[in-house]
């Protein structure tokens, strides 16, 4: 094999290699955040009240009016941003019910809503919103996962919820 191909080949192996890492890296931010599955420090995170609520670096989410109807667990969600994050998403917030199954919100019944992403930030609320969540399991506790934008190495908060 000529020197010339032999560096191309090099060349083409180490750009695959490359692109292989960085489908890994995409993957596992998919899967969790990257601070925690590297053993990294967690966000700071502040009292709140009143509860249930979660306060990470200054973006706080209240959660109020929990109640189950049928498979449907309906709630309202409330947002405060003081953080260095620029908006809320839909997309931020799933349920995971007592048999850790995860759920993304549900707009098929009345009153069960969603919002397009929500650009706010020093000091600002968003809310309340009335949301939704289909489960199998209707069993309480019920873990209200949230992950706020706040840079590219954060957060999974997950706040445990019960119906009033």
């Amino acid at each position: 094999m000529t020197r010339k191909r032999w560096l191309a080949s090099a060349a083409v192996a180490a750009g695959l290699l490359v692109v292989a890492i960085v489908a890994v890296i995409a993957f596992q931010s998919l899967a969790g955040p990257i601070a925690q599955q590297a053993g990294l420090a967690s966000p700071s995170t502040a009292p709140c009240s009143p509860a249930p609520c979660v306060d990470v670096e200054g973006y706080t989410m209240w959660i109020t009016n929990v109640r189950v109807e049928g498979h449907l667990v309906r709630m309202q969600v409330k947002f405060k941003n003081s953080s260095n994050s620029t908006h809320s998403s839909p997309d931020d917030l799933s349920l995971m019910d007592a048999s850790h199954s995860t759920y993304k919100l549900d707009t098929t019944d009345p009153g069960c809503g969603t919002w397009t992403r929500h650009e706010f930030s020093g000091g600002a609320t968003f809310g309340p919103l009335d949301i939704c969540f289909l489960v199998n399991n209707t069993t309480p506790p019920f873990t209200l996962r949230w992950t706020p934008d706040l840079g590219f190495i954060c957060c999974e908060t997950r706040l445990e919820i019960s119906p009033a």
